[in-house]
């Protein structure tokens, strides 16, 4: 489970100070009930306060309603609103951590845009099938949400594009169709679709709850509120964090117990490195980074350890970035591999200076031409390393090497191979019917395990109490952890003594 951490006040985090999750109820005493807007309320609050979208590219939220609202005028057509909850880039856990805990913040926001466009139906396209989906969709069940779905799409960099996500939803390879195709023109079906990230949908709910004036009570004058930060800390590990726009990012970074390195990659492997003096003078905004030379894309802040080499990190990031294209152009396919390699090269000290050559001219090469942003952001990484870490990389021409190791602290996907979860875990799920008042959640949360009867109780494989495989202990004790009504326990089938909620 990622450790969070928050800079006060809380917002989107409120409420997880006693909770592990927020479930329906909860959410509703903490933030009031649902209230309905109208279009032109939805846009006028969302203008008020400038609310830019979290995926990355700060895009315009009122922006992409109004250009969803004229394509379905002028098209005569329905609507759709896609939630991107992919979050495809390794280092980032923001979005996890949304559908894991406060999900009805995602819910909410989305059923706001919905209402008011009179959308046909709201998805929310996921690539986790662990924990954060599962919350999900037992908050969906909860809500009794009959016009939302969840759709799972392969876990790969680039699903998270907005046109691949168009194709996986729709039924497609999940790749950058390569050509530009607005979703407020042509997405889910054909149809004008509003697509944001999971964050920004959240942050619609707290602005529809608080109003223009409470919601920008913190934050800056141009970039009000908070906003949902993926820190990694010193030991390899990422902590969400929550922090009001324009605080420093020495504090954030002080208060997951780490500095700024040898340097600090801001905005994930599409983003840049910022050197230590630059980070210590960033402030954790678009513009506060912007004036560094960075760009706070998505909220990825990872700071180096000094003791490992920084070429050797980021050529094992490039490699991985080369695996990862949609190989459907010549950029893709051929020169962001071609630039893997010549890192790797690099960083290696095997005629470093031919490789340096080719790390730069591949860069050239492939700037602006690829069927998607993937080359660019791509090269982006690569060469802002090569600036801010300038003396290591005078010392691997020079010498071949620095000597110091490469711990793999830039996270690839992959990097924990999956055990073989397949065995008898020796441990048994029962039901204590005093507790039990049939909330169901259990049956969407392990459904492996756990059916429902007609009035929503559980059913658990075995009758009594059946043997839980391994690959499903994670899911029954998130199962007992969650019961509203604590009824739920796991046994030890050796000791038979009961493991409860831990709370």
């Amino acid at each position: 489970m990622t450790e969070f951490r928050h800079l006060a006040p809380r917002r989107l985090s409120q409420g997880l100070e006693q909770n592990k999750r927020i479930g329906g109820t909860e959410h509703r005493r903490i933030h009031g009930a649902f209230r309905r807007r109208r279009m032109r309320e939805l846009l006028a609050l969302a203008e008020q306060v400038d609310l830019r979208g979290r995926g990355g590219a700060a895009f315009p939220f009122a922006r992409k309603v109004k250009a969803v609202v004229a394509a379905a005028r002028r098209r005569d057509s329905q609507t759709v609103v896609l939630v991107n909850a992919t979050e495809g880039e390794p280092a980032s856990h923001k979005d996890k951590f949304l559908m894991e805990h406060v999900p009805h913040l995602i819910l909410d926001g989305a059923m706001l845009a919905a209402l008011a466009l009179g959308a046909r139906e709201v998805i929310i396209a996921v690539t986790d099938g662990a924990a954060p989906e599962r919350s999900l969709r037992a908050a969906i069940a909860e809500s009794r949400l009959g016009m939302m779905r969840v759709v799972r799409l392969p876990e790969r960099f680039i699903t998270g594009e907005g046109g691949a996500l168009v194709n996986g939803v729709n039924g497609k390879q999940a790749i950058p169709p390569g050509k530009k195709v607005r979703a407020a023109e042509s997405g889910v079906d054909g149809l004008p679709t509003l697509l944001s990230n999971a964050e920004t949908f959240a942050q619609l709910t707290l602005l529809s709850q608080l109003g223009a004036d409470l919601y920008a009570a913190i934050g800056t004058e141009h970039e009000p509120g908070t906003r949902l930060l993926t820190v990694w800390g010193p030991h390899g590990k990422p902590i969400v964090v929550e922090a009001p726009s324009g605080v420093p990012l020495a504090q954030v970074l002080d208060l997951c117990d780490t500095g700024v390195g040898q340097g600090v990659l801001i905005g994930g492997y599409h983003g840049t490195w910022l050197t230590p003096g630059s980070a210590n003078r960033a402030t954790v905004s678009r513009e506060g980074i912007d004036r560094v030379g960075g760009a706070l894309g998505a909220g990825i802040i990872l700071p180096l350890d000094p003791e490992v080499c920084p070429l050797g990190e980021v050529a094992r990031v490039a490699t991985y970035l080369g695996g990862e294209s949609a190989r459907q152009c010549g950029p893709c396919r051929l020169g962001v591999p071609a630039i893997a390699r010549s890192m790797q090269a690099l960083a290696s000290g095997v005629s470093a200076s031919e490789a340096m050559a080719g790390v730069l001219q591949g860069s050239q090469v492939v700037k602006k031409r690829g069927a998607c942003h993937h080359p660019d952001g791509s090269a982006r990484f690569v060469t802002s390393a090569l600036e801010v870490f300038g003396e290591d990389v005078a010392t691997h021409l020079s010498s071949g090497t620095c000597g110091r190791k490469v711990r793999g602290l830039l996270p690839i996907a992959g990097d924990v191979p999956a055990p073989d979860r397949t065995e008898d875990s020796g441990m048994r799920l029962t039901v204590d019917w005093s507790r039990c008042a049939g909330h169901s959640l259990c049956g969407h949360l392990v459904p492996d395990l756990v059916k429902l009867d007609e009035n929503g109780f559980p059913v658990i494989a075995g009758g009594a109490g059946g043997a839980v495989p391994t690959r499903l202990l994670a899911d029954a004790q998130e199962a007992v952890d969650m019961c509203p009504a604590l009824a739920l326990r796991l046994h030890s089938t050796q000791t038979e003594a009961p493991r409860a909620a831990r709370h």
